[in-house]
C-alpha cells in the first residue's frame, strides 16, 4: 500500500481507541512519516503480592507492532517524537532497528531520548535531529513545522505537517496553560494563522474529553501542595510522574519556602531531573539535596518526591509502602500525597498501594479528596478543546489518544463547534483525508510486541 501523490493518509498503529503506546503514520506521494513511538502499561490483570495488579505473564514493556511499517521501511522518511512522555518516547529504542530512520524532536526530548538509546547501545547509530520550536523542516515529502502547545512535561509540540495534497494539524498532547512553570508557553496567533493557511484534517488528544471546563494550571498548584506539606508532623512523600518538571520546581519552591529539604526517589524521576538541567529548562536557583541524607535528618525537615503514582510495581513508593527502601522507613504521621490521578486500568494497583500505606499508619491525600488543589491535568478538558477548534477550523476532526468513550465525546464536540466532518476509527483504519475523505476499516493488522529478557516478542 503505497501513497500517490494525490493521496493523503492517516494510519495509526498504535493509541487510537486506546489510551497508551501511540504510533502513528502519515502517508503522501510514496513517503510515511511516523509520528511517535510510545510504550503502555500491562492490561489489568491479578493482583500479585506487593498489591500491585499485573496481566500473568505479560511483559512489563509493551508497544504497537510496526510490522506495516517496517515492510515499508524504503518509504518511511523520518520519525517525529512529539514530546518526551513514555507512551509517545518510549519504544524508540527496542524498535528503532526495525525502523532505522532519522528521528527529530525538540531539546528536552532529544536528552532523554539520549539517556534511553545508551542503554540499548544504540546512541551513536540513531540520526537525532533538533529543530527549535517553530522552525519548518521538509522531511522527504513531508513539509513539517514545530508549533509550541502546553502539556505536563517540558517542551511539547504540535505538528503542522503541509503536503501538496493538504495540511494536517497533528496535536500530540496538550493543554492551554497561561503558567506552565517550566518550558515554552503557547500564543493563539500560532493556531488562528493556521485557519488562515487552512487545515485539511485535525488529529487531536481525546483523553479528557470527557471533562467540562478548563483543565488546572500548573501555577494554580502552590497553595494546595504548600498546604499538605506544611502541615504534617512528619516526613511527606509526594508521587507524581517524574516527566512533570513543573509539579518538581513547585515542590522544590515548597520546600524552600517551609523549610523541608527535597530530594528524589526512583531512576526514571532523577533521570528526568538530569535532563531537564542538561537542556536548560529547570533554574540553578532550585535544587534538591542528595537522598543518602534524608534519612538522616529530622523528620519535620523531609520532603521526598517519589515515583510511583500508579501502584507499579518495583517503584520507590512501593518500596517504601512495603518498609524495603534502604534510606527510611515510614512511620505514622508521615503523610503521602498523591500529585496525580489514575490512568485508567491503574485503580486496583493504586487502591492496593494505598492499603498498604494506611497499614504502616501513613496519612494518604488523594489530589480527589485535597481541599484545594494538589493535581493539573496535562490534557485538554472541553472548554480548551473548542478553543482550539475555533482557533484552527479545520475541515475534519479526527479524535485519537483516548478510549472509546472519549473518543465519541470529543467527535460530539468538534461537531458542536462547526467542524465539517468528523471521522472516529481505531487503530489499522485508513483514513483518506484528500478529496474524497473516508475510512477503509482495518486496512492493516496491528497488535502489539513486548521486551522480555532483552528481546521482542508478540502479546497476544
Amino acid at each position: 500500500m503505497t501513497p500517490s501523490e494525490r493521496d493523503l493518509f492517516f494510519l495509526p498503529l498504535g493509541g487510537t481507541g486506546e489510551i497508551g503506546m501511540n504510533m502513528n503514520l502519515y502517508g503522501h506521494d510514496g513517503q510515511w512519516l511516523m509520528v511517535d513511538c510510545g510504550v503502555t502499561f500491562p492490561r489489568p490483570g491479578r493482583v500479585v503480592a506487593d498489591g500491585s495488579v499485573h496481566q500473568a505473564g505479560e511483559p512489563d514493556i509493551q508497544m504497537a507492532d510496526p510490522d506495516f511499517i517496517v515492510r515499508h521501511r524504503d518509504q518511511l522518511a523520518g520519525l517525529i517524537i512529539t514530546h518526551a512522555h513514555e507512551d509517545h518516547i518510549g519504544a524508540v529504542p527496542y524498535l528503532w532497528s526495525k525502523l532505522r530512520c532519522p528521528v527529530y524532536c525538540t531539546r528536552f526530548t532529544a536528552e532523554v531520548l539520549k539517556k534511553k538509546l545508551v542503554e540499548q547501545g544504540l546512541l551513536h547509530r540513531v540520526k537525532i535531529i533538533v529543530p527549535e520550536t517553530g522552525e519548518r523542516l521538509q522531511i522527504g515529502t513531508f513539509n513539517v513545522q514545530w508549533l509550541a502547545l502546553t502539556h505536563s512535561v517540558p517542551d511539547p509540540n504540535a505538528l503542522m505537517i503541509r503536503t501538496p495534497a493538504g495540511n494536517i494539524f497533528h496535536t500530540g498532547d496538550w493543554k492551554l496553560d497561561p503558567e506552565p512553570m517550566v518550558g515554552h508557553g503557547y500564543r493563539q496567533d500560532t493556531f488562528t494563522q493556521l485557519a488562515t493557511e487552512g487545515v485539511r484534517a485535525m488529529v487531536c488528544d481525546s483523553t479528557n474529553a470527557t471533562v467540562n471546563g478548563h483543565s488546572a494550571s500548573e501555577g494554580e498548584l502552590y497553595e494546595g501542595l504548600r498546604h499538605y506539606i506544611e502541615t504534617a508532623p512528619g516526613r511527606v512523600i509526594v508521587t507524581c510522574f517524574g516527566s512533570n518538571i513543573a509539579r518538581l520546581l513547585t515542590l522544590s519552591h515548597v520546600a524552600d519556602d517551609t523549610g523541608r529539604y527535597m530530594g528524589l526517589y526512583g531512576r526514571s524521576m532523577v533521570t528526568m531531573f538530569q535532563c531537564a538541567k542538561r537542556a536548560g529548562v529547570w533554574p540553578y536557583s532550585a535544587g534538591t539535596v542528595d537522598t543518602g541524607h534524608l534519612g538522616y535528618l529530622p523528620r519535620h525537615e523531609v520532603l521526598a518526591v517519589a515515583t510511583g503514582s500508579q501502584g507499579e510495581p518495583r517503584t520507590a513508593l512501593r518500596r517504601l509502602a512495603a518498609g524495603t527502601h534502604p534510606d527510611f522507613d515510614l512511620e505514622p504521621g508521615d503523610r503521602v500525597i498523591f500529585s496525580a490521578r489514575a490512568i485508567p486500568g491503574n485503580e486496583d494497583s493504586i487502591a492496593g498501594l494505598i492499603r498498604q500505606l494506611e497499614s504502616r499508619g501513613v496519612e494518604v491525600i488523594t489530589a480527589e479528596m485535597a481541599i484545594k488543589p494538589i493535581h493539573a491535568s496535562g490534557h485538554p478538558a472541553q472548554q480548551e478543546l473548542e478553543t482550539l477548534y475555533r482557533w484552527v477550523q479545520p475541515q475534519i476532526a479526527i479524535p485519537v489518544h483516548g478510549e472509546a468513550v472519549h473518543m465519541q465525546a470529543h467527535a460530539e464536540l468538534a461537531k458542536a463547534c462547526g467542524v465539517p466532518r468528523i471521522l472516529t476509527g481505531r487503530n489499522g483504519d485508513l483514513f483518506m483525508l484528500s478529496n474524497n475523505p473516508g475510512i477503509q476499516r482495518q486496512k492493516v493488522q496491528t497488535g502489539r510486541l513486548g521486551w522480555d529478557k532483552g528481546k521482542l516478542v508478540r502479546v497476544d
